[in-house]
């Protein structure tokens, strides 16, 4: 995922955060927002979930993921939460998860 499409500082983070509008599962919480610009997407991953590796290693995964099911053409902020469960589960799983979570989202944008 290029840079671009990333968001990194904490005032980004804090004004998506503050509309409020998510969708749970039991891996991931998902804010997210319309925007002028185009696909932006942060990822937090919590201590809780390991040391530096480990939380490097979900980073990676989630950014694959997102960029093989979000749609870079959507205007759109969003920010993505990974949960303790995501450890218990396969790539797959997980992958299937936030596609379900992501669909869900559009169905209700639209």
């Amino acid at each position: 995922m290029k840079k671009e499409y990333r968001i990194k500082k904490n005032e980004e983070f804090q004004a998506i955060l503050k509309k409020k509008k998510s969708i749970v599962s039991h891996k991931y919480v998902i804010y997210y927002r319309n925007n002028n610009e185009h696909l932006k997407v942060g990822i937090s991953v919590s201590k809780k979930l390991g040391n530096a590796v480990v939380r490097n290693k979900i980073k990676r995964q989630v950014r694959m993921m997102v960029q093989e099911v979000f749609d870079k053409t959507q205007k759109r902020d969003f920010i993505i939460i990974v949960r303790n469960k995501y450890l218990h589960d396969s790539f797959s799983s997980n992958k299937d998860n936030l596609e379900y979570l992501y669909n869900k989202i559009n169905k209700r944008m639209d």
